[in-house]
Formats: structure tokens, C-alpha cells, sequence
């Protein structure tokens, strides 16, 4: 629903990631964190790209949102002063929500490229989907491949570890991948408010 009341919401969901970041001590501060990840994985580690994975339709406009704000603000090559930066800043941004990238690029991600991920889930599903004889409803399969995803990028799987489970060796991945997940409990207006300011705080 539209109108003043889900609009009051939503600020006072962005409020309160305001509040938590001017007050919160850098080692709690959920946007500081991310911020130190960000620069850490860009300008240290030198890998250049972050994939932001929803797994929600709802949030399939998020990536390319965060790809305009972060990459029009941190897309910087100098100072203040105009003097060239001797590191890489800014990320490149893309994504899309979970099972659409699954089958697009997470082959890249997993075999290829390292990309930091930003892992995104919601705890209740706004419209489940229970279908007769299925055990279990499309949310609790979309939340199993959100969890099993970040797993397999930081643990990854040997050739030895698939021949075991009869799984052709090509299959292999290194594991070792930097990922990040944040689980929220519900997708209402508060929650987009605050998860729209965490990645503005970052930013």
C-alpha cells in the first residue's frame, strides 16, 4: 500500500540507521563496517566489482539503484585537491535478485573472477507459494539457496570432495570468497528504509 502512512514508515526505518550510524561505535556500526569491507576487498585486494544478490523479486530495482548512487559518488580517479589517487576507489556495482543471477553470472563468481557478493534475504516472505504435494513453499526453497550460496563461495568443493559424491571433477571451486549476508526479518517500508540507508551510510 501507497500513501503517507507507508511513506512515514519508511523514513523512520531510514532514521533509524541514521541514528545507529552517527551513534554507534565503529566496531558495531553496521554502515562502517561494510564501508572498511568495501574499500578492504576495492583498494587492497584489488578486486573491482561487488554483486548485490536480493534474494526477492520485490528488490529487483535495488542493484541498479545502488549502482547509481555508489558508483556516481565513489566513482572518483583524485582528491579534493584534484591530485590523481595512487589506489583504485569505487566498485562496480550490478546485480540482480537470487535465482535470476544464479542462472546469469554465479558460474563466474564461484569458478571465475572473485566478486565480493552482498548476500540479501528476508526472513518472511511477502506471498508464498504453497503448492500441493511440495513439502515445502517457494520461500523456503528461495532462503535455502540464499544460505547455501555464501557456503559454498567461502568453503567450496575439491575435486576429491566431488568425486565422492559422484559429481564431475569440472564442477570444482576454490572456495575462499569473500561474501557478506544480510537478513532481514520482513520487506515493509520500514525495513527498505532502513536497508536503503545502511547502503547509503556505506557509500
Amino acid at each position: 500500500p501507497y500513501g503517507f502512512s507507508s511513506i512515514e514508515k519508511f523514513l523512520t526505518g531510514a532514521r533509524s540507521i541514521d541514528q545507529h550510524f552517527h551513534s554507534a561505535p565503529f566496531e558495531s556500526n553496521i554502515p562502517v563496517l561494510l564501508g572498511l569491507l568495501s574499500v578492504w576487498n576495492v583498494s587492497f585486494l584489488g578486486y573491482p566489482a561487488r554483486a548485490i544478490l536480493p534474494y526477492t523479486q520485490a528488490l529487483e530495482k535495488l542493484a541498479p539503484h545502488i549502482q547509481q548512487v555508489s558508483m556516481e559518488s565513489n566513482g572518483k580517479g583524485v582528491s579534493i585537491d584534484g591530485v590523481r589517487l595512487p589506489f583504485e576507489a569505487g566498485e562496480i556495482d550490478f546485480g540482480e535478485p537470487g535465482t535470476n543471477g544464479q542462472h546469469s553470472f554465479y558460474q563466474l563468481i564461484h569458478q571465475g573472477r572473485v566478486i565480493p557478493c552482498d548476500f540479501i534475504g528476508i526472513v518472511k516472505s511477502q506471498q508464498p507459494v504453497y503448492l500441493k504435494d511440495e513439502v515445502v513453499n517457494n520461500h523456503d526453497e528461495l532462503m535455502s539457496n540464499f544460505f547455501a550460496q555464501p557456503d559454498a563461495l567461502a568453503y567450496g568443493k575439491t575435486p576429491e570432495q566431488l568425486q565422492s559424491e559422484n559429481v564431475a571433477p569440472h564442477l570444482t571451486f576454490t572456495g575462499n570468497r569473500p561474501s557478506l549476508s544480510l537478513l532481514l526479518p520482513s520487506l515493509d517500508a520500514y525495513r527498505i528504509g532502513q536497508l536503503l540507508a545502511i547502503y547509503e551510510h556505506r557509500i
